[in-house]
């Protein structure tokens, strides 16, 4: 278990800090427990600049997320941490759904958790306020004409994991399903999306 937990905590943006399980915040910041491991705690850098708009979001109780291709479930988590009220997080591998499962326990929001080990066909929900996938931008692509009608009109998607190569196709893609492009961030090899669906 030592190798999932040895890391140093790590402050993402304004309000949240990373922790390995039972480390105390020495500060105000909002704590997000996680094991270290496969799936991901926070150190990659599509997942810091996911986190930091993430609070950002002004997230109320009545928002659902969508964390598709959740992982740890760090990105679900830390939107129902910064204000909203329920998640369901997807992934194919039930690793990442049982990784999920822990962090979700340990930070008290299990809850507000629905676990779904699949595709997002999978999943029969929808109108979701906010969706996150930190996956790759080949995915976003194959997924794109689903993804786009689970968020309702209005709401937010983050998108990111997606390698400079293909951030043009996958923000025209999006653009073209009906979403106006908010934020563009480039980094040293990925980029990372947030886009608005528009009113009908």
């Amino acid at each position: 278990m030592k190798e999932k937990t040895a890391y140093r905590p790590l402050s993402i943006g304004q309000k949240l800090t990373v922790l390995p399980p039972g480390e105390k915040v020495s500060d105000e910041r909002i704590p997000l427990w996680m094991e270290r491991g496969a799936f991901g705690s926070g150190e990659h850098e599509t997942t810091r600049n996911c986190l930091e708009i993430i609070e950002q979001l002004d997230l109320k109780k009545t928002d659902r997320a969508l964390d598709l291709g959740s992982g740890t479930g760090i990105l679900g988590i830390a939107a129902l941490l910064l204000g909203a009220g329920k998640a369901w997080c997807v992934d194919i591998e039930q690793r990442a759904i049982d990784s999920c499962h822990r962090n979700s326990r340990l930070n008290q929001v299990h809850s507000q958790i629905e676990h779904c080990c699949g595709t997002l066909e999978t999943l029969h929900e929808c109108d979701f306020d906010l969706g996150l996938a930190n996956i790759y931008g080949d995915i976003l692509l194959l997924v794109a004409d689903d993804l786009a009608t689970r968020i309702r009109p209005g709401g937010k998607l983050l998108l990111s994991g997606i390698l400079w190569e293909y951030n043009y196709d996958v923000r025209k893609r999006y653009q073209d399903l009906g979403y106006e492009l908010l934020e563009n961030r480039m980094h040293s090899e990925f980029s990372t999306l947030l886009l608005q669906r528009r009113e009908i």
